[in-house]
């Protein structure tokens, strides 16, 4: 279930919702029946990207293109997708993650992914009346490219979204030591920088930092995903240009540009993107909702994602096409 508070004087819609039902999924989504994969030259380089059906087309199915986090795939938003089953989804590893090759002649920074996006619609014909999500690092891309292109999405959904500096607040001392981190693997000798990237360890414990759930098969899930594609990224010097641009860059910046309607859902233990700054980011949206859910922190994509869905399939029931 759910409450509703509205405040009138700045006209903020709030949900706050519970994670009910999310033990009842079935931990590994199933997508076979929706799922085909298709390899483009996109913004100069190969691109490998996936596409959903929906598994019943009706009135409320809308196009749906998703934009995955930093060090993530498509396979980071799978669980969502799974529940937005009459939803068409398209979703492409960004380059120089996953599947995809680094770009080769420009930096990986938000303003040359926000492009890769407009080139992807370009190249796969996606038209206005799409829907474009970004979760987390991806959240910060989707809105550049929201403020940049006004009209060319009909809304924007974003979860876990970057609405403050990672090196400002009490978090900053571990954004920079994170950067240190990067900045070494990327100057010491390429098998041991590799080795430093990829350390089993080392992704654990960002795994172990991040989720909130005490679920064991949940927890094992989603150490196994981070195991499995946390580490698929082209190099280590395109990693360091990404991961800067992801602490360089917020949805705030670009806030009062978004004339769209704008959901943001957010965890109330996010560590990462702290709830107190999706409020602050919410007041400067000029047309926004926040669902809270509880219980959970920068991995409702894992952890919570029947309650992500709901809230999207709700939010864009109330903006029809």
């Amino acid at each position: 279930g759910f409450t509703i508070r509205l405040r009138p004087p700045e006209g903020e819609l709030v949900h706050v919702m519970t994670e009910a039902s999310v033990h009842a999924l079935p931990i590994a989504p199933d997508l076979a029946r929706r799922e085909s994969q298709d390899t483009r030259t996109i913004s100069g380089v190969e691109v490998h990207y996936w596409h959903y059906e929906p598994m019943v087309r009706t009135e409320q199915t809308r196009t749906v293109l998703v934009i995955h986090g930093f060090r993530g795939d498509h396979h980071g938003l799978a669980r969502v997708v799974e529940e937005l089953a009459n939803m068409e989804i398209y979703s492409p590893d960004l380059p120089g993650f996953g599947a995809s090759e680094a770009f080769t002649d420009r930096e990986h920074s938000i303003e040359n992914y926000a492009q890769f996006v407009a080139d992807f619609m370009a190249a796969t014909s996606l038209g206005t009346e799409t829907v474009l999500l970004g979760h987390s690092f991806g959240s910060i891309v989707a809105s550049y490219f929201s403020a940049e292109h006004p009209g060319a999405i009909s809304e924007l959904i974003l979860i876990n979204p970057i609405a403050a500096p990672a090196l400002e607040g009490p978090k900053g001392v571990l954004s920079k030591l994170a950067e240190f981190y990067y900045l070494a693997a990327a100057k010491i000798p390429s098998s041991a920088g590799n080795a430093l990237l990829r350390s089993k360890l080392i992704v654990y414990f960002m795994s172990v930092t991040m989720a909130k759930t005490k679920d064991r098969q949940l927890l094992s899930y989603i150490h196994g995903q981070h195991n499995a594609y946390f580490s698929g990224f082209a190099n280590r010097e395109m990693l360091l240009e990404a991961f800067r641009a992801s602490i360089g860059g917020t949805v705030r910046q670009v806030a009062t540009a978004l004339n769209l309607p704008v959901l943001l859902i957010a965890g109330d233990k996010d560590e990462i993107a702290p709830l107190p700054s999706q409020r602050v980011l919410l007041g400067q949206l000029p047309d926004a909702e926040l669902v809270v859910i509880s219980d959970v922190g920068h991995l409702i994509h894992y952890e919570t994602p029947a309650p992500a869905a709901s809230a999207i399939i709700d939010f864009l029931a109330r903006h029809p096409r």
